[in-house]
C-alpha cells in the first residue's frame, strides 16, 4: 500500500491539461460577450492564477489563433473543441521564451480534449501538428490579415489609424504587453497621521527593497506618491497593505486627484478644507480615496456610482485607508434623484468609456466591445457632462477623465462640450491633460509607459 502524502508536502501544481480546460471555458465566455474578470471569479481558487495567466496570453493572440484555426480547419468544430484549439494555437505561437515546449502543449491539449470531447482528440492532434510543420508559411499568410497581425478587431484598428495615424501600430502592440504594477503610497500613513513633510514614498520604497521588491519613482511632480514595481506581486506581499500603507493604482489614474485638488505641481490653487467635492462615477474607489489622501481627509466628499454592488469596493477601500466619504448609489446624470441643491466646488467625472487605454490590463476588452459602443458611450459621456456642469459653482473646476485613447471619448468630446457651454474654459497642464498614450515616449514618465487616459480640466467662469 502506498503511503499517504504528508500534510506538510507542497501542493502539486495542476496539470496544463486541467488549466487548458478551464482556460477554454474562459475564452468561450469572452467570445460570447462575458467579462473575463466576472468569469474568473467563479474559477476554482487553486486554478485561478494559472487560468488567468493563460487566458491573458490567449486573448492577446486571439485574432491570430482564430485566423490559424480557420486555415487549418475551415469547418467549425464544436465550441468546446474550437476553444481548446484556440488556446493551444495561442500557446504554440513562436516567442523568445515560451512557457511550454511545443510537444508539451500538443500532448496536454490532446489530453484535455479527451476529457471534454474524446472523439475529437485525433482531429486536435492532427491540427496542432500540422501547424508545427507548416508554421513559417502560415505565419507569412497572417501578415496580410490586420486582425491576425494586430490581434484586435478590424474596426478598432481602423479607429486607431484614424485618430493616431502612424502611431497606431505602436498602440496596438502596446496593448499586447504586460502592464506594470504601480502603487500609490498613502501620504497620510497607515493610521492617517499627519506627515509633517515626511517622505513616506521614500520610506516605503526602502521597505519594498528590503523585501526584495525593487521599484522606480516616476519623476513627474504630480506623481509624487507613485512607485512602479520591477515585478508584480500579490498585494499580500506588500508591507502593511492591509493597514493602508499603499494602494494599487496605475500612474495615469493617479493624475486625476491632483488635477482636481490643485496646489503643488499645478497652476491653480489647492481646494480648501471642507470643500464640497463630487466623485461622480466612483467605483472601485481608487480616485475617491486619493482625493481624501491629498486633502488630508478634510473634503466634504460624495462618492456616487450607479452600481450598488461595485460601491462595496469603494467602502472597503475607504475603510482600509481610514478615510471618510459619503457613498451613495445613484445615476450621476439623473440629478433630480440625488442632488440636494447645494453646488459643488469641484467635480470628478471619470466617465464610463470603452477602456481602450487599459487593454493591456484587460485583454478581453477588445473582443467584448463593438464599434457601435463608442458612439453610445460618447452620448452617455455628453449627458453626464451637461448634467453635472449645472451642479458646479461659478469659479469651480471639473475634471473629465476616461481611460480611453479614442478621440471620440476624449478630445472630440471636450471640444463639443465647450461649444455647448460658453461659461466653460479648458485649462492645460502639459504631460497631464489631453490624451496620454500608453507608449514610453508619450507619457510624463518613460519608466514605464502609463495606461492610456484622457484628462480635461474645465473651469467654470
Amino acid at each position: 500500500m502506498s503511503a499517504s502524502p504528508s500534510p506538510l508536502a507542497p501542493a502539486r501544481a495542476p496539470s496544463l491539461a486541467r488549466l487548458l480546460l478551464q482556460t477554454a471555458q474562459a475564452v468561450q465566455a469572452v467570445r460570447a460577450g462575458r467579462s473575463l474578470t466576472e468569469w474568473l471569479a467563479q474559477c476554482p481558487g487553486e486554478l485561478r492564477p494559472g487560468v488567468q495567466a493563460l487566458s491573458f496570453t490567449v486573448l492577446r493572440r486571439l485574432g491570430a489563433a482564430q485566423a490559424l484555426r480557420r486555415r487549418l480547419a475551415p469547418r467549425n468544430p464544436p465550441p468546446a473543441v474550437d476553444n481548446l484549439l484556440l488556446c493551444a494555437l495561442a500557446l504554440l505561437w513562436p516567442e523568445d521564451a515560451p512557457a511550454y515546449a511545443p510537444h508539451t502543449v500538443v500532448n496536454q491539449a490532446v489530453a484535455a480534449v479527451r476529457e471534454r470531447a474524446a472523439p475529437s482528440s485525433a482531429f486536435v492532434n492532427a491540427v496542432l501538428r500540422r501547424f508545427l510543420r507548416e508554421q513559417q508559411a502560415l505565419l507569412a499568410e497572417l501578415r496580410q490579415d490586420p486582425v491576425a497581425l494586430y490581434n484586435h478587431p478590424s474596426w478598432w484598428v481602423d479607429m486607431l489609424r484614424r485618430d493616431w495615424g502612424e502611431l497606431a501600430p505602436a498602440l496596438l502592440a502596446a496593448n499586447n504587453e504586460r502592464a506594470p504594477m504601480t502603487l500609490r503610497v498613502n501620504r497620510l500613513g497607515p493610521a492617517s497621521e499627519p506627515t509633517a513633510g515626511h517622505d513616506r514614498r521614500a520610506d516605503y520604497q526602502a521597505r519594498l527593497a528590503a523585501q526584495g521588491l525593487p521599484s522606480q519613482a516616476p519623476p513627474l511632480p504630480l506623481l509624487d506618491q507613485a512607485l512602479v514595481l520591477d515585478h508584480p506581486v500579490p498585494v499580500q506581499e506588500l508591507p502593511d497593505f492591509a493597514s493602508g500603507a499603499a494602494s494599487v493604482q496605475d500612474a495615469a489614474a493617479q493624475l486625476a486627484a491632483p488635477l482636481l485638488i490643485g496646489g503643488p505641481g499645478t497652476p491653480w490653487p489647492m481646494l480648501p478644507a471642507g470643500a464640497r467635492v463630487l466623485d461622480a462615477c466612483a467605483a472601485p474607489g481608487g480616485k475617491t480615496a486619493h482625493l481624501q489622501e491629498l486633502a488630508g481627509n478634510r473634503l466634504d466628499l460624495l462618492a456616487l456610482d450607479a452600481d450598488e454592488k461595485r460601491l462595496q469596493r469603494v467602502r472597503e477601500n475607504l475603510a482600509r485607508l481610514r478615510l471618510d466619504a459619503q457613498v451613495r448609489a445613484a445615476d450621476a446624470g439623473d440629478t433630480a434623484a440625488w442632488w440636494d441643491g447645494r453646488p459643488f466646488d469641484a467635480i470628478l467625472l471619470d466617465a464610463p468609456c470603452s477602456a481602450s487605454g487599459i487593454v493591456r490590463r484587460h485583454p478581453d476588452v477588445r473582443w467584448l466591445r463593438r464599434d457601435s459602443d463608442i458612439a453610445a458611450l460618447a452620448r452617455t459621456q455628453a449627458r453626464l457632462l451637461d448634467a453635472l456642469w449645472l451642479l458646479l459653482k461659478p469659479g469651480g473646476r471639473l475634471v473629465y477623465a476616461t481611460c480611453s485613447v479614442f478621440k471620440d471619448e476624449g478630445e472630440h468630446q471636450t471640444d463639443a462640450f465647450l461649444q455647448r457651454h460658453a461659461d466653460a474654459k479648458r485649462l492645460e497642464l502639459p504631460g497631464c491633460t489631453g490624451h496620454l498614450l500608453p507608449l514610453a515616449d508619450n507619457g510624463p514618465s518613460s519608466v514605464p509607459a502609463l495606461d492610456g487616459f484622457y484628462y480635461a480640466l474645465l473651469h467654470k467662469a
